[in-house]
């Protein structure tokens, strides 16, 4: 039992299991006599007014973040990513990603001026979900094309933040943001002073976090700032951004993941009916999601490697881009 236990937890599909099995668990509740139960619990108040589905949504997800920015930057320094026109072709590849969905949404909503301001919602993805995918086909998709999809959705995620935060935001806080502004100057003055303990990168880590929140920007950002500013190697011959990443590894993908997935994914299905799909707000939504991420991706990753602005990562085939684009559709 105890070997079985150590190869699952070291098997990366494993994570993946644990993700689709907590969401399947909680569409079956949402959808079954127990469906009050599960909305009095992914509801339940938590102290400083939120409830649990925040908490892992603003809490537990921006440690998600920070880990694949962990992994992220150590790609693209030394990484799969790290050759030269290989850093840039993700965030093309997500900007295609982005508005591609946004005009398909414009294009099918274009009779009702209403419903205009929707726009952002179809250019979102659900980076968790995505990264599960991932870790689900395992070692069938080789480590380049794997660190080249992460980036895609790491991107895409990104701008689908900062889209709400522009767009969406009834205000933004200037206090907190000049706070959070000063936060991330400091942490990138421990990277140059080269700072090898990672004690004062976390705790200004979780400031940064408090005035982001405060700010009325998502606090996910935080993870991806910290991030960034963890050293991949000290001249002391150290690797504290090896030593975070793998450290939190377990924790996020076996307990933060599920966690979000089990608060995430309980959608009730019962009312749904062909009619209310067609109609013009869920249709864009969907087709915006299902053809336009792809079709995006796609024409934006062939469009910059024919153009000579990046090139491909090694053994990564179209078929492949093309299937990251169709995961990136889970929004």
């Amino acid at each position: 039992m105890k070997l079985f236990t150590r190869h699952f937890l070291a098997n990366e599909a494993a994570s993946g299991v644990l993700m689709m099995l907590a969401a399947c668990v909680a569409l079956i509740l949402a959808n079954s006599l127990f469906a009050d139960s599960y909305q009095a619990f992914i509801h339940l108040a938590m102290p400083g007014g939120l409830t649990l589905s925040h908490c892992v949504k603003d809490v537990l997800m921006p440690i998600f973040f920070l880990m694949v920015g962990l992994e992220l930057k150590s790609e693209m320094l030394v990484g799969n990513l790290a050759a030269r026109g290989q850093k840039t072709l993700p965030l093309l590849a997500a900007a295609g990603g982005v508005i591609t969905p946004a005009l398909i949404y414009l294009a099918i909503t274009r009779h009702h001026p209403e419903l205009a301001a929707g726009w952002a919602i179809p250019t979102a993805t659900d980076i968790a979900f995505a990264v599960c995918v991932l870790r689900l086909v395992g070692s069938a998709v080789p480590p380049a094309a794997k660190s080249f999809l992460l980036a895609i959705a790491i991107y895409d995620d990104l701008a689908a933040i900062l889209i709400v935060a522009f767009f969406y935001s009834a205000g933004v806080a200037l206090v907190p943001l000049a706070a959070a502004a000063i936060l991330s100057a400091a942490l990138y003055g421990l990277n140059r002073a080269g700072i090898g303990r990672l004690a004062p990168y976390l705790l200004l880590g979780v400031g940064l976090w408090v005035a982001l929140f405060y700010a009325g920007i998502h606090p996910t950002v935080a993870g991806v700032i910290t991030a960034v500013a963890v050293p991949l190697r000290t001249t002391a011959g150290t690797a504290p951004l090896f030593r975070l990443m793998h450290g939190l590894h377990p924790y996020v993908a076996f307990g933060i993941l599920p966690v979000f997935a089990f608060v995430s994914a309980g959608i009730s299905v019962g009312s749904l009916d062909a009619e209310t799909l067609i109609s013009p707000l869920p249709l864009a939504i969907i087709v915006g999601l299902a053809l336009g991420k792809p079709i995006g991706i796609f024409a934006a990753t062939w469009a910059s490697v024919r153009l000579g602005l990046a090139t491909l990562p090694a053994h990564t085939s179209r078929r492949l881009v093309l299937a990251r684009g169709v995961g990136a559709g889970i929004g």
